[in-house]
């Protein structure tokens, strides 16, 4: 959808700052003269200028006027060990199991959750759409409703593919009960136990444990920071290991939010296929971008038949409805069969629901209209929150900088133990992810990630300090 006037100002001015048009501490053009140049109004000036100051790009004067603010960014440097790491028995799902039931508790402050602020989200309306769904649910909607699921539901998602420019049959996708259903039924629909998977390291927990469950075999492959998986370690690996499916986050990746550049993703697929390697693209994060587009999932490529692509509604629209899907292009049958002997569908009166939201009533666009704020208040809670860490943390510690998504990774330096952090934050109310959690060796011990979702707090700031007094006291011993 096209960014309002006071966006684009606000991303042009972004953008020249970024590129060192305007240094810190330059003064902007006045409000007055940003009208004169841009032929926009006052109040659509203000508004721009307003957003980047909540982004903390720039600060206000009084009496003089606007100025760029002094960059705190620490940017990621260390390089991690380019080597790759053959597991033939992944055992981690225990580990993974005491950290997130530990972080459930209401008095804890959830830097460790995987899960959105759900006060983000149009809760009123959705609960609207779903009494609605249920008052028309027919006695033969559970049947009408089997695999692949809601047809209505499947045709939206098929209309958002086509927005995007990506042909995707409502055929091809399959409903499911969460993203993780999707990827764990891809998953089964490419392997048999223990085969080998090739996955980032480090990886969302949620591949460890599906491989795992399923009693594969895991290849990590060395993911940098910045530019995301490397393809030459990836072709190594499928020159060594009878691989036969890659699991990976190709936008916003979640521990490290790195999004692979459009001629890297094309390098991947081409590698892949040359291969015969199935696709497994975990996008969930992929409409959560601060940019002006939207980066195109691995699904846009032309040869993307072995493509499985998987997301839900769980990140952008509905965390509490658990439903996900997987445009599976020739898998389709395969995993609707699959579903059929396990779940059997996704929850029949929250397709409905979805259906109704995405479809029906209300002003055109809305879900749109719903994702471009979601956006922008995702972009401004990162952008205190690396303010926050860089004014509190010690010197050494460096911060990722995504662009999109809601999650911050941070080195803490090698003398920091990060599950030692972790359990002594928990005592005092605060939970975190330490990089333990994401790899099946113990290279990112001195690595966590940071929720940036929810609203700025006094609770967020005691949390944030909590935690930076505990990193120093670790670089002291």
């Amino acid at each position: 959808m096209a960014l309002t006037r006071y966006e684009t100002l606000a991303q042009t001015l972004r953008r020249q700052i970024d590129t060192q048009v305007w240094l810190p501490g330059d003064k902007l053009p006045s409000l007055r003269e940003s009208c004169k140049q841009s032929g926009l109004s006052l109040m659509t000036v203000l508004q721009a200028y307003q957003l980047l100051e909540s982004q903390g790009l720039i600060v206000a004067r009084p009496q003089s006027g606007y100025y760029v603010a002094p960059r705190k960014v620490r940017a990621m440097t260390r390089k991690y060990a380019h080597t790759l790491h053959a597991a033939e028995q992944v055992d981690i799902n225990d580990a993974i199991f005491d950290i997130l039931q530990a972080g459930q508790d209401a008095s804890i402050v959830p830097l460790g959750s995987a899960f959105p602020d759900p006060t983000l989200f149009p809760q009123p309306r959705l609960a609207r759409s779903l009494a609605s769904a249920v008052r028309r649910m027919s006695p033969h909607s559970a049947m009408a409703n089997l695999p692949p699921g809601n047809e209505e539901l499947r045709r939206s998602i098929a209309q958002r593919y086509a927005q995007n420019g990506m042909e995707v049959a409502p055929d091809e996708i399959v409903i499911t009960s969460g993203a993780m259903e999707s990827l764990g039924l891809s998953l089964q629909a490419v392997t048999e136990p223990g085969d080998w998977v090739a996955i980032e390291s480090p990886a969302f927990y949620g591949v460890l444990q599906a491989i795992e469950r399923r009693k594969l075999k895991a290849v990590a492959i060395p993911t940098d920071v910045r530019t995301g998986i490397d393809l030459d370690a990836l072709e190594q690996a499928l020159d060594t290991y009878p691989i036969k499916a890659c699991w990976l986050m190709s936008n916003f990746q979640n521990p490290l939010g790195c999004t692979l550049s459009s001629a890297k993703k094309s390098r991947l697929v081409a590698i892949l296929q040359n291969h015969g390697v199935a696709v497994i693209e975990d996008d969930v994060y992929g409409e959560l971008y601060f940019g002006a587009e939207r980066p195109m999932p691995l699904k846009a490529s032309e040869n993307r038949s072995q493509i499985l692509h998987c997301s839900s509604f769980s990140k952008c629209l509905a965390p509490g409805f658990r439903v996900g899907w997987v445009a599976a292009g020739a898998y389709a049958e395969h995993i609707q069969r699959l579903q059929l002997m396990s779940t059997l569908s996704a929850s029949v009166p929250v397709q409905l629901a979805l259906a109704d939201f995405l479809q029906k009533g209300g002003a055109p666009g809305r879900y749109d209209t719903h994702l471009r704020r979601l956006r922008r208040q995702l972009e401004q809670r990162m952008m205190s929150m690396i303010n926050a860490i860089t004014d509190a943390f010690p010197a050494c510690v460096s911060i990722s900088q995504p662009e999109g998504g809601y999650f911050l990774w941070l080195d803490l330096g090698e003398k920091v133990d990060a599950a030692r952090v972790y359990r002594r934050a928990l005592t005092q109310g605060v939970s975190i992810a330490p990089g333990t959690m994401f790899a099946v060796d113990d290279r990112y011990r001195h690595c966590i990630r940071i929720n940036t979702s929810f609203e700025w707090s006094p609770q967020t700031a005691r949390a944030i300090e909590i935690l930076a007094n505990l990193v120093n006291e670790e670089l002291r011993t």
